[in-house]
């Protein structure tokens, strides 16, 4: 690697680690050549602790980002134009031949007028003064003794403007001090601190921060009180369903607490802190503001507080402080820590600057500029790792995920936006299923869940876990089967009930766990259950398929008949046969199917794909497809049903 390169991922990830000067992933570094010419610069969106030698960087040249600045033509256009126009033309200053899409740092021309080594960030310590109405001249006192005075850019919109106004104060403090500054305090922002090598831009961030420190006064230890995980339930299932009910989306829910969270609330005037308004482009991207402040959890409150901000035009809270409780926050999995860590330094640089004048919050205008801003639209949506799809959003337990059916189908869920919980008694082909998600649909988060599905208490285990790390349930499809295969005389009682147990108790026992949690919810759900054609049209030698399948279908009539008043839809799927993956299709299974119609093993396959009217080999994914449709809003209308998937092989009258 170039050496350049090798500073800045070393740069990076020292600073990126340490979450009291990054939060969230944001900030930004670059590293010039030794020539000058070029500079390598972290890509939008990407966390800073994550950057590699394959990943999180853009190599550009150093002329072509300083003609935007050169270009009078900008300033003629309009704001969203100029924005655009600027995210192109840094684009096209790339040098490195990435196909990736990463896009360098919308702050590259910024860097690029600046030393070799660059490190810009938003720490705690930092924040306390930019953010603050007397911070400027708290700053000067602090920094009275240094030869080379900070500079502070007083607040201007980022991007364009910014690097222009920064560019203009640089040349002005090189005219006075006769070189330019080490270190630039953005008000509202952050610091910028640069250096000639790697090593010495570290040591001037740590001073900074340590000077920084020095003048802030430690919060009073408040004891975080345990709180009771059925409260903890409660409460995330009631915001989740005011997030669905203004906004129309599913999140996931998460709940945070510890001593910065408690301290906080402990505050007689936690609320009037927050009230100021987002006081950091960071905040109001990724949390949608200050967290809302909620003396208790109340649902007809927080839908109030949510509505209002969408009949305003604004986006709806992420995050939620609950008196005596803690923080919750609604998001994806790539985001929800994201916004804890945002909200947790708000929180920090609220008191901290009340000893310096006062908040100093961005205005309405500023707000509005950064929410249309383009460029940190695209921001969040490359750290968020948002997909779009059918299910985007939406939390599905699939049982048996491990092999066959059940992984094709949480394929299947994960590749429309699903979140997905793999449950399964074989946790480790579970873990192989989450591997295959998490390459192919890395937008769509996954959860191992160890699970017998005949165990009560295993079943509640399961569904607590999911609550607990999710917040919430849309989708049920019990998966989970089995065929033992026996004429009638021979069929030993131990099979039979073995069947029953799997193929009934453990639909019946999700499916009661899954309602529960779906009516306490009150924003509607889906319950998809695997029968089988063998459930319409029996087969020979398979009594107990054949038993617990037809049950499958009539349990799940009954379901929809009860759970019809909570818009929980019941339906089924009876699939023909699946051979793909199929741990029922085994080879002893097949040699008793090829006993039983006088064939060769070999033949079986083609013997049954031939009894299907479109000739053609049912696959995984034909399953899969069905599912979603049956879990999303496109079947809003449809429960009680059944789909059969068998290429034609019953025909249903």
């Amino acid at each position: 690697m170039n050496k350049a390169l090798t500073d800045l991922i070393k740069i990076s990830n020292i600073v990126g680690k340490d979450k009291t000067l990054v939060q969230g992933g944001g900030g930004n570094t670059s590293v010039k050549t030794a020539d000058g010419k070029f500079m390598y610069i972290k890509a939008s969106g990407t966390a800073l602790k994550d950057m590699n030698e394959k990943n999180g960087w853009r190599k550009v040249d150093v002329n072509r980002v300083l003609t935007i600045l050169q270009d009078d033509l900008f300033a003629k256009l309009d704001t969203s134009t100029r924005e655009v126009e600027v995210v192109n033309r840094l684009s096209l200053a790339c040098v490195d031949g990435l196909q990736s899409g990463a896009r360098p740092s919308v702050e590259a021309h910024l860097h690029a007028i600046l030393s070799r080594c660059i490190i810009h960030l938003h720490p705690d310590a930092v924040g306390a003064y930019v953010n603050a109405k007397n911070g400027k001249a708290e700053i000067e006192k602090l920094f009275k003794g240094e030869k080379k005075p900070p500079l502070w850019i007083p607040y201007v919109d980022p991007g364009f403007i910014l690097a222009k106004k920064v560019a203009k104060l640089v040349a002005e403090y090189k005219k006075i001090n006769g070189s330019e500054p080490s270190v630039i305090f953005l008000e509202k922002h952050g610091l910028f601190v640069s250096a000639d090598t790697p090593d010495a831009a570290l040591r001037g961030v740590r001073k900074v921060i340590k000077l920084c420190a020095s003048k802030l006064k430690p919060s009073k230890s408040v004891k975080v009180k345990a709180v009771k995980p059925d409260e903890v339930k409660s409460i995330k299932l009631c915001i989740r369903r005011a997030v669905y009910e203004a906004a129309g989306v599913r999140v996931l829910t998460g709940f945070y607490n510890d001593e910065v969270i408690a301290s906080f609330m402990a505050r007689k005037d936690a609320k009037q802190l927050l009230s100021a308004g987002a006081i950091t482009p960071d905040e109001l991207v990724y949390a949608n503001g200050p967290a809302v402040w909620l003396e208790k959890c109340n649902y007809n409150s927080i839908l109030r507080t949510l509505c209002r901000q969408v009949n305003a035009g604004q986006k709806t809270s992420a995050a939620f402080l609950i008196k005596g409780v803690g923080l919750f926050v609604v998001g994806t999995i790539k985001t929800m820590p994201v916004i804890k860590d945002i909200v947790k330094s708000s929180m920090f640089i609220r008191t901290k600057a009340c000893g310096f004048g006062g908040i100093l919050a961005l205005n309405k205008r500023q707000r509005d500029f950064i929410n249309n801003w383009e460029a940190e639209a695209f921001r969040k949506t490359v750290a968020g790792g948002t997909g779009q799809g059918l299910l985007t959003g939406r939390v599905a337990v699939v049982t048996g995920a491990g092999s066959g059916l059940g992984r094709n189908i949480a394929l299947g869920l994960a590749k429309d936006g699903a979140n997905i919980a793999l449950v399964d008694i074989d946790d480790k082909s579970a873990e192989q299923t989450s591997e295959i998600i998490k390459e192919k649909y890395p937008a769509s988060a996954t959860l191992v869940l160890k699970c017998d599905v005949t165990s009560q208490s295993m079943v509640g285990d399961t569904f607590n876990s999911l609550v607990e790390n999710w917040g919430g349930l849309d989708i049920l499809v019990n998966a989970a089967g089995v065929a033992p295969a026996f004429s009638l005389v021979d069929l030993p009682v131990e099979k039979w009930r073995f069947a029953l147990e799997i193929n009934l108790t453990g639909y019946y026992l999700m499916a009661q766990a899954a309602a529960k949690i779906m009516i306490e919810q009150q924003i509607g759900g889906s319950i998809v259950n695997i029968s089988s054609k063998s459930g319409i049209d029996a087969s020979k030698n398979n009594t107990p398929y054949n038993a617990t399948k037809a049950g499958e279908l009539h349990m799940s009539r009954g379901w929809a008949m009860e759970l019809g008043a909570h818009n929980i839809r019941v339906n089924c799927i009876c699939p023909g046969n699946v051979f793909e993956g199929s741990k029922i299709w085994n080879p002893e299974y097949i040699k008793v199917c090829a006993k039983k119609y006088g064939i060769k093993p070999e033949e079986v396959i083609p013997y049954y794909v031939n009894k299907t009217m479109l000739r053609r080999e049912i696959k995984g994914q034909d399953i899969a497809d069905g599912v979603v449709f049956l879990a999303s809003d496109r079947s809003r209308m449809i429960t009680a049903q059944t789909l059969v998937v068998d290429a034609g092989q019953a025909v249903v009258r």
